[in-house]
């Protein structure tokens, strides 16, 4: 069994102020409270060395090239990770990657407040999502935007910045919450006015939906487990039990999904939209430096976060990693170049909605990737 840290989910807090944005303001009621963490889930404590996948295999499994990216890629967290820079060199040097570095232009750390304190609690979470987004796209940048806190105004504080960044193609969203009847009024935060696309976690603790994910201008990113060979290879693929997706409250569906046609949608945002592997069992490597336990070396992880930063790093690589694309090319007669489509496993007890299937589900929406073009 892997073991959940104490910072798996999220719960709500948020302050308002008359300072803030009109559309945040306008959310206020019942955000107010809005103070995210995020899911991340340890499967294995420090080690002296790695475990897990590596970047070769989740290329192979995923069928993504072994370099590329372009523009940049925008992690949204919380907190300044004081040792970023460095874990990503270690982890860089572990796995033969190329080097990210301020100095080489790869790699490029925004506080949002020069007076940002640190937070362990968040460290982990920026190493995967760093470390991993390189991974993928190593020849992208790689921007991290560290809010001053969890909070929900922070947050999109920080959000606001890399959208309206001309460099940035893509923005990770690792964190979420519980749905608000006012969500809606801040749509308008994941839309960039230079063209980048937003990718979120759907949540970790299966059935329900989680925000931002549910916003129609986010891809909603569920979770899968993945079986590989004795020799590591790709063996099977299946929903993973803690992956998030459900039916919006709030959220009308959007025309992406209404042209697809969703089963037993009522006309409401479905999440998630794609899922990645997200099973702590076969999770991710990350070098942290001061991470959980306040301990230097290797964890293994995984969540649906893990899925957010290597989704945003695939966009990086074909620039086509859109919705609207993904339900278009599920539509076609040739679906099957384009996404794995995951038929066993759920995520809960409720029946259909809980259960992976042919086509579109809401435990791993269309499949997971099986290509960078889309």
């Amino acid at each position: 069994m892997y073991m959940k840290t104490p910072f798996s989910f999220l719960s709500m807090t948020f302050v308002c102020a008359m300072a803030i944005a009109p559309s945040i303001a306008q959310a206020a009621p019942h955000i107010y409270q809005f103070q995210a963490r995020p899911p991340i889930h340890v499967f294995k404590n420090v080690s002296p060395s790695p475990s897990g996948l590596t970047p070769t295999q989740i290329k192979s499994i995923y069928h993504l090239p072994d370099s590329g990216g372009q523009g940049t890629i925008a992690i949204i967290g919380a907190f300044d990770d004081a040792t970023i820079e460095r874990d990503l060199a270690v982890f860089n040097k572990q796995f033969n990657l190329a080097p990210c570095t301020t100095k080489n232009n790869c790699f490029e750390k925004h506080l949002m407040n020069p007076k940002t304190a640190k937070n362990e609690n968040w460290s982990l979470e920026t190493s995967l999502d760093v470390e991993w987004a390189h991974a993928i796209a190593p020849q992208a940048k790689i921007l991290l935007v560290e809010a001053q806190s969890g909070s929900g105004t922070n947050l999109l504080q920080a959000i606001d910045y890399a959208g309206n960044r001309a460099d940035v193609v893509a923005v990770s969203m690792s964190w979420g919450g519980a749905e608000f009847p006012e969500e809606m009024s801040l749509d308008q935060h994941f839309q960039s006015p230079n063209g980048a696309h937003f990718f979120a976690a759907s949540g970790d603790q299966g059935w329900g939906v989680s925000w931002p994910a549910v916003s129609p201008n986010v891809v909603a990113v569920g979770g899968t487990s993945l079986t590989l060979a004795d020799d590591g290879s790709f063996k099977s693929e299946s929903a993973w039990n803690g992956s998030g997706g459900g039916i919006s409250a709030y959220e009308p569906q959007p025309s992406y999904q209404t042209t697809y046609s969703i089963a037993r949608a009522k006309n409401k945002r479905a999440v998630p939209d794609v899922a990645y592997n997200a099973d702590p069992a076969s999770g991710f490597p990350v070098y942290r430096s001061s991470g959980s336990h306040t301990k230097t070396g290797w964890f293994k992880v995984g969540g649906t976060s893990a899925g957010a930063p290597q989704w945003a790093a695939i966009h990086t690589l074909g620039l086509s990693a859109t919705n609207e694309n993904f339900y278009r090319d599920k539509a076609s007669s040739n679906h099957a170049q384009y996404f794995r489509d995951i038929t066993s496993g759920a995520n809960g007890t409720c029946k259909y909605y809980c259960e992976a299937r042919k086509r579109y589900d809401y435990v791993t929406g269309l499949g997971s990737p099986l290509r960078a073009n889309f």
